[in-house]
């Protein structure tokens, strides 16, 4: 059983390596914040390890605080290691501001020099990152931290403040901090001395570019049109996003069109893969009766029995699928099929429905045609 000692547990990047840690076989965590006993940092120096050191001071009350807090924090940490004549593997969380020449920057740059100087006399190990604007679940808003204040402040409709909208910001996630340090935590035996390394990737973005982003997430609700996900910092910054709602407005409603056949809702819309919506019709209510020229479609039956006919505009040829909910069997709308879907049941019929592009009340690509008569 290995045993790690996170400091700064409580905050935003211990609290998401914490989770990951615990979910570990083989790992005994223990954690240190500020505010806790001396003794606690000892007790969690005495049995750990390694040590992933994350205790900052960002905000503090007095610029003093910097010095006490990410000098001082460290220099005891080391001064108790030497005392105990350990030297477990330190994987230390610094920042890129450590080579500017501000209170906090030069904070973490005198950190970095004591934790080098403690691997150059004890051959101990030593990993340092030096980390950009670290985004994701979890981050205190109004803080330090541009995205989750904003994330914060757009679900929760209060107005984004943006000094400078051209400031460019080199983002990381949170999934790629944490997995840069489980990286080195699995190796076998980590080589003596201090290094520092890269966490990956780094995003690059204007502050200007954030706050639209904001619009867009914010709007998905009502719009339903998403952005492209298969960009990963789109799909990271999302993620974030909606980890800010409180959990009361986790769920919305959805605009629903009703008529004597049933209900319809739209899901989801994204230009790079179609729209999806979801219907209840009552018994004997036949939907459709139309054909696409370009337009693709798929649907799946949820609940109740249904009957799906599709006819050839140009053979005339016909088919008809009986289904049930539960056979989870998808049918598959070619362009150039005319096609109707009756609900054959006793009960609710509810159907979800693919298309591959978005609905164009302008271009619809939908044109009336009885399924079963003859082909023209």
């Amino acid at each position: 059983m290995r045993t790690v000692l996170i400091t700064g547990a409580k905050d935003f990047i211990g609290k998401n390596l914490a989770e990951e840690l615990r979910r570990r076989e083989g790992l005994a965590v223990r954690e240190f914040d500020f505010g806790d006993a001396p003794e606690k940092l000892n007790a969690g120096l005495r049995q750990a390890d390694v040590i992933f050191h994350l205790a900052s001071i960002y905000r503090p009350l007095h610029p003093g605080e910097y010095e006490t807090g990410n000098v001082g924090l460290t220099r005891a940490l080391v001064d108790e290691l030497e005392r105990q004549g350990r030297h477990p593997l330190i994987i230390f969380e610094s920042s890129i501001q450590a080579e500017l020449d501000n209170p906090y920057g030069q904070s973490k740059l005198k950190a970095e020099r004591i934790l080098k100087d403690y691997a150059e006399r004890h051959g101990a190990a030593v990993r340092i990152f030096r980390l950009a604007h670290v985004f994701g679940k979890w981050c205190r808003p109004n803080y330090n931290s541009v995205v989750a204040t904003f994330c914060h402040n757009s679900t929760h409709n209060l107005a984004l403040a943006i000094a400078d909208a051209t400031a460019q910001l080199h983002l990381m996630y949170i999934g790629d901090v944490v997995k840069a340090g489980l990286a080195i935590l699995e190796e076998t035996a980590p080589a003596a001395g201090c290094r520092f390394l890269p966490v990956e990737p780094v995003y690059t973005a204007t502050v200007g570019q954030l706050a639209e982003l904001m619009k867009v997430f914010r709007d998905i609700r009502t719009r339903l049109i998403l952005p492209d996900l298969s960009d990963r910092l789109m799909r990271c910054l999302y993620a974030t996003y909606l980890s800010y709602y409180d959990p009361g407005d986790l769920g919305y409603a959805l605009d629903q069109k009703a008529d004597q056949r049933g209900r319809l809702a739209e899901l989801l819309k994204s230009e790079s893969f179609g729209q999806i919506f979801v219907s209840r019709s009552r018994p004997g209510i036949v939907r459709g009766h139309h054909y696409h020229r370009t337009k693709i479609e798929k649907f799946i039956v949820i609940e109740g029995q249904a009957c799906i006919r599709l006819q050839h505009i140009d053979t005339g040829q016909t088919v008809a699928y009986d289904i049930a909910g539960g056979d989870f069997k998808v049918v598959d709308i070619p362009p150039g099929y005319a096609h109707s879907i009756q609900n054959t049941g006793t009960t609710e019929l509810i159907v979800l429905f693919w298309a591959g592009e978005l609905f164009d009340a302008a271009a619809p690509d939908t044109y009336p045609y009885q399924v079963g008569t003859s082909a023209p």
